[in-house]
């Protein structure tokens, strides 16, 4: 690959993270439980902090960093919201769309996994993608656990 490749593969996992970010930011609005909001801002600063050692490499490559999410992130944090309303905030469905989030993340990771990436940024994203198949399983786990309560 060269540099104007893995930049724009960095980026669009920028995008991923900030996505992230922000659908569980909006999702800790809307959650009832104190124990869910504080998951949603956990894993929101886990998407942050992901969001910086990306940008940091795509400026070490000489190119300009992401700053926003994509309009597909938008489109979801606005249905999460309007599902919500509709729901009347109910928690199994915020945490459903935060699953669909987590399903996008993992297509975006691997995705960017099948591409000739130099060794020290396919690092990065391998143990970018395990998180994220942990905060997909974590959510899908507390999903289960609110449907079956219910």
């Amino acid at each position: 690959m060269d540099n104007d490749d893995v930049i724009d593969t960095l980026n669009d996992l920028i995008e991923t993270c900030k996505d992230g970010e922000y659908g569980f930011r909006t999702s800790a609005e809307y959650a009832k439980s104190t124990p869910m909001r504080t998951l949603f801002l956990q894993r929101a600063e886990d998407c942050r902090q992901a969001t910086g050692e990306l940008q940091a490499l795509v400026r070490r490559f000489g190119g300009e960093a992401e700053t926003g999410g994509s309009m597909s992130g938008a489109l979801h944090r606005g249905w999460v919201a309007v599902r919500s309303k509709l729901t009347d905030y109910d928690n199994e469905a915020i945490l459903d769309e935060c699953e669909r989030g987590e399903d996008v993340a993992l297509d975006r990771y691997r995705d960017a996994l099948a591409k000739d990436l130099p060794a020290d940024i396919r690092m990065l994203v391998q143990r970018h993608l395990d998180g994220v198949k942990r905060n997909h399983d974590q959510i899908r786990a507390l999903r289960d656990q609110v449907k079956a309560a219910s």
